[in-house]
């Protein structure tokens, strides 16, 4: 055989294999808010090439916000994600979506700022928020942070005026002097406090509310597709057993991601992200999720959030947590011997 034959019958049998490999992954949509800390994972797994190695090929849609990315739930615009824990409480009722597992341990990444020339006397006398206005992200896990906060100190929701904002609305408002205090989450706390001196009056974690972060699928698609969550799962677990093992690799990974989605924040600030938000691997979002004794940890940190929700008048009653919470997708990638190695590789 001529060379020049040889080599297009070779380079013809090599796209011909890489065209089979391409149609061997099975799309899976994802969705997630950009630039946060929980959503890292999804990232680190394109950059290392993980997702192709269990036989999936991720398409991505992002949010500003969860509300938003419940919504697109109704029209199965995407399979599986992640959001916050009180979007995902909205999103069962609203459209029977799953929570799956836990991003990760956010109450400390949730909290009230005020702007940096009343912060002082705000923080000597929070009594005298009485009366003030509040810009928030309304049904958000900043909205309740917010909330826990305002109930420490004895302060009645109606005491205050509540104003729904963006995040970016926020960080623009309180920048240019249009609000005093505002509610919101990391990395937006960490913009506020670098670009406008604003500082935590108080944050979730202090304000005794445990935040989780939601790992969600659409129910439907989980019932049809069990294997494919559970490959989801065991690529994110990854993500973040890599990450804790490697954190300088990931903080630059992470500058990178931030940056995509906007967001620069300083080498400090991203540490502090590492340092202030527990993580989950398999063990230990199988344990928080055990329902051996009666309700699990996770079942109860979601009956509070919908509490919550029901005070605001989100939801009209609060759901029993096995409705909508499950750990059935966790047990698969635990009880298959390829997958649970997979996700608790550190390299």
């Amino acid at each position: 055989m001529h060379p020049i034959v040889r080599n297009a019958v070779a380079a013809a049998a090599l796209a011909a294999a890489g065209a089979a490999h391409a149609q061997a992954l099975t799309e899976i949509k994802v969705s997630y808010q950009p630039a946060l800390y929980w959503a890292l994972p999804f990232h680190i797994a394109t950059e290392k090439g993980w997702w192709a190695e269990v036989g999936l090929k991720p398409v991505f849609s992002t949010f500003p916000a969860g509300v938003p990315q419940i919504a697109a739930a109704a029209s199965k615009s995407w399979d599986v994600g992640g959001t916050g824990s009180v979007p995902a409480v909205l999103g069962h009722v609203r459209f029977g979506i799953k929570t799956i597992g836990i991003t990760n341990d956010e109450s400390a990444g949730n909290a009230l700022l005020a702007r940096k020339d009343v912060a002082d006397a705000f923080a000597k006398n929070p009594a005298s928020i009485k009366g003030q206005t509040i810009v928030l992200t309304a049904n958000s896990t900043g909205d309740y942070a917010v909330q826990s906060c305002l109930k420490k100190w004895g302060i009645a929701k109606a005491d205050v005026t509540i104003k729904n904002m963006g995040q970016a609305e926020i960080i623009s408002a309180m920048s240019s002097n249009n609000a005093d205090l505002g509610g919101v989450w990391a990395p937006n706390i960490y913009t506020l406090e670098e670009k406008a001196g604003a500082k935590v009056l108080c944050s979730g974690k202090e304000g005794g509310a445990m935040v989780p972060g939601a790992l969600i699928a659409r129910g439907d698609y989980a019932e049809q597709n069990p294997e494919n969550v559970a490959k989801f799962l065991a690529v994110y677990l990854r993500g973040w057993k890599w990450a804790n093992a490697n954190q300088a690799e990931a903080i630059a990974m992470m500058k990178k991601f931030y940056e995509q989605g906007g967001v620069s924040i300083s080498e400090a600030s991203m540490k502090k992200e590492f340092d202030t938000r527990p993580t989950f691997d398999l063990a230990s979002q199988l344990a928080k999720m055990d329902r051996a004794r009666g309700n699990s940890d996770v079942d109860a940190w979601f009956s509070e959030i919908a509490v919550f929700m029901r005070g605001t008048g989100a939801i009209q009653a609060v759901p029993l947590a096995p409705e909508y919470i499950t750990d059935a997708y966790m047990k698969r990638v635990q009880a298959d011997p390829k997958l649970r190695e997979f996700a608790n590789k550190s390299n």
